[in-house]
């Protein structure tokens, strides 16, 4: 296909402006690969991965590709440790560790967020894109990306944090809509209630701004991407439709949900995280959500809930699983990604073809 507006193509090096999300769980270094070799541009989701980790997900990439790929990274800033928010939310869920026998201190694992080890990595294996969410790094983390001529990207939910992040630097935009499924990547605004949708928010980041805008949420098909085409945006980020790919890491009981959900299966729940993501609705969203003032911030919130998961998988219930999905589950596929990512280049000729008449 010739695509007449070729920002992200010439910007990122690429044959498609269709970008796989960045999933933490879910992206594989083969569906970075399976959708880089197909022309767009394959993510690693590094923000739940040791140095290490990503260490071994960039060899396997760059040993299984030679074209662009991205690398995506959470900045947000250590929470204040708080006792007593932090014993409330626990007493909150002791029901719940009562039921799955677990003791009262379960721990799970915190997320690390971008700082300089993970900056030293993306110097030594210099990947065409570093794209971040909840803002961006610090202005020297910044200045070294940028010397090292890594294009640097970031998910607005606004126009004013859009302007704020061409205003630091960043190459491009990803205007994210609140159908994106995930965490949002807010972070000049925490009112969930006003967040806008993609189609109000694409167009009004695009007048916003001078560099290319990505759109990101609900899209799932190449109908999604002539549609952000034309709003303006330069290409489309898609993550939700990835997940039923062979080669996505979604779990055996994360895709039957997936292929349960439709249009009115998801909410933004803080209750995972303590921090608004969007997700198939279960139990705990409905018994303690989906938004809580118990739940500490930022990663704290995990650290009581993720030690729930295991027991109750392992009885294949998804009572406390976080089951991330935008809104627009029913437009996942279950195909290869390569072949996934052709198929929506042919079905945004079509969607083009038809709106020119």
């Amino acid at each position: 296909m010739k695509w007449q507006d070729r920002r992200l193509l010439d910007l990122f090096g690429v044959e498609h402006p269709i970008l796989q999300a960045p999933m933490a769980g879910v992206t594989s270094p083969q569906m970075a690969i399976a959708t880089s070799e197909a022309g767009g541009l394959g993510s690693i989701a590094a923000a739940m991965l040791t140095p290490e980790g990503t260490r071994q997900e960039i060899q396997m990439v760059k040993q299984g590709t030679g074209r662009p790929f991205n690398i995506n990274f959470f900045v947000n800033k250590p929470p204040a440790v708080d006792a007593a928010r932090d014993a409330r939310w626990r007493q909150r869920l002791a029901p719940y560790y009562d039921e799955l026998g677990l003791p009262p201190d379960a721990k799970g694992a915190s997320r690390a967020a971008f700082d300089a080890s993970f900056c030293d990595l993306l110097l030594e294996f210099r990947p065409k894109v570093a794209s971040f969410h909840f803002g961006l790094p610090d202005r020297a983390l910044m200045k070294r990306l940028q010397a090292a001529k890594i294009l640097v990207i970031s998910s607005a939910t606004t126009a004013e944090e859009a302007r704020w992040l061409e205003g630091e630097g960043a190459d491009a935009v990803i205007a994210q809509g609140a159908e994106a499924g995930g965490h949002r990547g807010m972070f000049q605004v925490d009112d969930i209630a006003r967040q806008a949708g993609t189609m109000a928010l694409v167009p009004q980041v695009v007048d916003a701004v001078k560099v290319p805008v990505i759109a990101a949420g609900g899209i799932g098909d190449g109908r999604g991407i002539a549609a952000a085409l034309a709003l303006g945006a330069a290409g489309a980020q898609i993550g939700t439709a990835f997940m039923l790919t062979p080669e996505a890491k979604t779990t055996p009981l994360h895709r039957v949900a997936l292929k349960q959900a439709n249009d009115n299966s998801t909410t933004l729940t803080n209750v995972f995280t303590g921090r608004p993501a969007r997700g198939i609705v279960n139990r705990i969203i409905r018994e303690i959500g989906p938004m809580s003032a118990d739940a500490p911030a930022f990663p704290l919130a995990a650290e009581a809930t993720q030690p729930m998961r295991g027991p109750a998988e392992a009885k294949g219930s998804t009572d406390f699983t976080p089951l991330w999905s935008g809104q627009a589950p029913t437009l996942a596929r279950e195909m290869p990604a390569g072949e996934l990512v052709a198929a929506m280049v042919r079905e945004t000729e079509a969607a083009l073809s038809r709106m020119r008449g």
